[in-house]
Formats: C-alpha cells, sequence, structure tokens
C-alpha cells in the first residue's frame, strides 16, 4: 500500500506535468484537443491521488478541498460527456497553483 506522502508526490507531479503546457496560454489549450486531454488526464491522476489518501489525512488538513478535487475526477473519467474545457481550465489557472502549495506545505508537515 503507498503512502500518503507518495500519492501527494504524485499530485505534484501531474501539476507539473499540467504547467508544462498550460505556461502556453489559454488560447493554445482552446485550440489543442491534445493539450485539452493532457490536462484532463493529468487532473483525473490528482484526483485518483486525492481519492487514496487515508481519511486521517484528509481530516487533518480540511482546507484542501479533497472532495471537488475528487469530484472533478469523477466527472473527467464517469461523465466526459459533461466535461467543459473552461471549467477545465478554470481549475488549471485558479485552483491548481493553491492546491500545489497546501500538498507542498502538506509534504513538508508530514516527512
Amino acid at each position: 500500500m503507498r503512502q500518503d506522502s507518495e500519492r501527494l508526490r504524485d499530485i505534484l507531479e501531474a501539476i507539473t506535468r499540467i504547467e508544462q503546457y498550460a505556461v502556453q496560454g489559454k488560447e493554445n489549450f482552446d485550440q489543442d484537443q491534445l493539450i485539452q486531454v493532457w490536462i484532463a488526464y493529468h487532473l483525473q491522476m490528482i484526483g485518483e491521488a486525492a481519492r487514496a489518501t487515508s481519511e486521517d489525512l484528509k481530516l487533518r488538513f480540511p482546507n484542501v478541498p479533497w472532495a471537488q478535487v475528487i469530484g472533478l475526477r469523477n466527472v473527467l473519467v464517469h461523465e466526459y460527456f459533461r466535461v467543459n474545457v473552461e471549467i477545465v481550465w478554470a481549475v488549471v489557472e485558479e485552483d491548481l497553483p493553491n492546491l500545489k502549495q497546501q500538498v507542498e506545505l502538506i509534504l513538508q508537515d508530514i516527512e
């Protein structure tokens, strides 16, 4: 069984991979389906890693929007026909920087 710290590092790695393409901007994101799929895939990975973290960790760090992260993963995986790329981009721009910072702080705390 993987440790919470490994799952958190998975989240950080997926964020880094998203950042590699997000830095190209929204126009490139809007025009390139491969970038859209790349980002959605890594958001799924973030949600899966968040889902697999222990309940103790989630309770210990309630400021992290665990339910929303997992919920986005569920939509991306199970309701792909409802995926709105505008919302995906908003998550990348508005939510990922904060999530990255929170996860980095948690890792510092638990290691």
